[in-house]
């Protein structure tokens, strides 16, 4: 035995879709089009019934409506009145629903979260080469405090109601929606996004995030959070650039600390957790540089800067330790260095 199916028509299918998109602006719209609707009937009735010209019609709709006790603009008949009757029923009434509709707006604070929707997601717009980072829980939290201490933009997406407070409270920019929507996606700016972090708890909404942000964005750096070394593949095949395991990565911090504690402790220069002026930071030589066809020696990197580079990073190539002095600098090599913040700073100047 069938079931008969109702099949929606196309009408009815845009209106639900329209409906949805509205979500609870649905009430208020409505409301609208039947206070339009009423009156613009209104107007064609008394002219039409009463034969009077389209500004006088509107100017008797205008005053019926607003109930403002003015008198009628020429004498009605019983029809005329029996139309007036009908649009102070039905115009009241939609005006009272209207009231209500926008009432239920404020007090639950749909309008003034719909306008700081917009205010952040234009914000969003302008940014450029900003980090988007899908999920703030424990290992997201820390990745945004930890970007964010060094100057650069972020942005959170989130969809969990607790963790939305505790973002407004840190005052982080974030879109609330699911990470692994292509709109949300699009809402946080990947399409000008440098990179793309991928936090989320369950490894296959990661795999879900990755393969969206690498196609909408096919030059944007995604690093991916595994839980499990079976699913550190998948997240490589979907797209991420770098993928890691920060419960292996915790394991292995603290064997090291018992292990080579000096190495460890001189790893930390890379995160700032010690009081020297001293970092390790990576920086890319752009095509304007005056470095560009200079081997180290030429560049007088170290007597200018007091820079130690300990590290040459060249496109498409393995990274080379300890390079040697006649290694030739190029447009688009990374050199990871260890110096001063001011060293850096007047380093930076000429790349």
């Amino acid at each position: 035995m069938g079931y008969n199916v109702r099949k929606r028509t196309p009408f009815l299918t845009r209106v639900l879709r329209l409906r949805n998109q509205l979500g609870f602006f649905w009430p208020l719209v409505i409301s609208q089009l039947s206070l339009v609707t009423v009156s613009l009937g209104a107007i064609y009735g008394y002219m039409l019934i009463e034969g009077w010209n389209f500004w006088d019609s509107f100017y008797m709709v205008v005053i019926t409506l607003s109930t403002i006790g003015f008198g009628e603009v020429h004498p009605l008949s019983q029809e005329g009145r029996v139309l007036t009757t009908f649009v102070i029923l039905t115009g009241v009434g939609n005006f009272a629903f209207i009231l209500g509709a926008f009432s239920q707006l404020l007090v639950e604070g749909r309008l003034f979260k719909l306008l700081g929707r917009r205010r952040v997601l234009k914000t969003i717009s302008k940014l450029r080469n900003h980090c988007i980072i899908c999920g703030y829980g424990r290992i997201g939290s820390v990745v945004a405090q930890e970007i964010m201490e060094e100057g650069y933009d972020i942005v959170v997406i989130e969809n969990d109601p607790k963790t939305l407070e505790r973002l407004e409270e840190d005052g982080v920019l974030h879109i609330s929606g699911d990470a692994t929507s292509d709109e949300v996606l699009a809402e946080a700016g990947i399409s000008h996004a440098k990179s793309l972090i991928a936090s989320l708890s369950e490894d296959s909404q990661n795999v879900y995030v990755v393969l969206s942000a690498r196609q909408l964005n096919r030059d944007i750096n995604i690093v991916a959070r595994a839980g499990a070394q079976a699913h550190m593949s998948k997240l490589k095949l979907a797209g991420a650039n770098v993928v890691l395991m920060p419960n292996r990565i915790g394991g292995v911090r603290m064997a090291q600390s018992v292990l080579r504690p000096t190495v460890t402790s001189f790893m930390e220069l890379a995160h700032k957790k010690t009081s020297q002026d001293i970092q390790m930071e990576e920086l890319t030589i752009s095509d304007t540089s005056e470095l560009v066809g200079k081997n180290l020696i030429e560049s007088g990197i170290r007597p200018r800067f007091n820079l130690i580079i300990i590290a040459i990073k060249k496109v498409g190539q393995e990274m080379t330790f300890n390079p040697e002095p006649k290694t030739v600098l190029h447009a688009g090599d990374t050199v990871i260095a260890v110096g001063s913040t001011k060293s850096f700073q007047q380093f930076e100047e000429i790349l």
